[in-house]
């Protein structure tokens, strides 16, 4: 493995002495927050598998090695850019390992937010029940690898996008800040709000379909994605405050 090949470390920290240096944090930062979001409905589904006390542990464990793996990612420059090359062309179609990776992370989120739909609805006999208890280390290793899977576009973005690798490293580490402040929060509104639950579910299979259809080289646009979460979100929201109004 070429570590940080063809990377010139004479310009690492000029950036700071530049518009564009800080343009480029800016810019890289709102891209990874913003792409987070999935991340996060994800992170708060898998994480309601343990108990309480153990749930903020574990989001801050599995974030904490998210970011490594991210760190690592960004650190192997050349490696991170092969993975778009093709390395098999099956009936005219190019297959790249990045195709892969995509693709079996959203048949993954295709089964676990079936799963989770149906253990919601139905739970066995006797109706809906409490999730089994999962392993602790599982839903860590979980929330890395889903992370990674969600985070490898962006990367691969953000190598595009600028020359300075500490500026994709503090833009990475700063996301992960974020993401580690709203996922408690947003852990307990969807735990307490069953409907809000089902739809975080149905986002789950959503971005699963957006990362399969990226596998297939037939990108969605993720502003279309972003927007149907938003107006669904908007909606909730609506009959949320329908609902706290009839109660009264």
């Amino acid at each position: 493995m070429e570590w940080l090949a063809g990377f010139d470390w004479t310009l690492a920290w000029s950036w700071a002495f530049t518009l564009d240096g800080w343009v480029s944090l800016l810019t890289l930062t709102f891209l990874e927050i913003v792409l987070g979001i999935d991340n996060l409905v994800f992170l708060s589904i898998a994480s309601q598998q343990l108990p309480k006390h153990q749930r903020p542990k574990a989001q801050r464990i599995g974030l904490g090695g998210a970011l490594v793996l991210r760190i690592l990612m960004l650190s192997t420059l050349v490696w991170l850019t092969q993975l778009r090359t093709p390395f098999m062309n099956i009936y005219g179609f190019d297959l790249a390992y990045s195709d892969v990776i995509f693709l079996a992370g959203g048949l993954f989120l295709l089964w676990k937010g079936t799963a989770e739909i149906h253990q919601e609805m139905e739970g066995g006999t006797e109706g809906p029940q409490e999730p089994k208890a999962a392993s602790f280390a599982g839903v860590i290793f979980m929330i890395m690898v889903i992370d990674l899977v969600f985070a490898l576009d962006s990367i691969i973005t953000a190598v595009g996008l600028s020359q300075f690798l500490p500026v994709m490293i503090l833009a990475n580490i700063i996301a992960i800040a974020v993401m580690l402040l709203a996922a408690n929060p947003i852990s307990q509104f969807i735990e307490h709000h069953p409907t809000v639950k089902m739809l975080a579910l149905a986002f789950i299979l959503l971005i699963g379909v957006a990362l399969i259809a990226d596998g297939l080289h037939m990108h969605i646009p993720r502003g279309f994605i972003y927007f149907a979460i938003a107006f669904s979100l908007t909606v909730e929201v609506l009959n949320y405050f329908v609902r706290t109004r009839r109660t009264k």
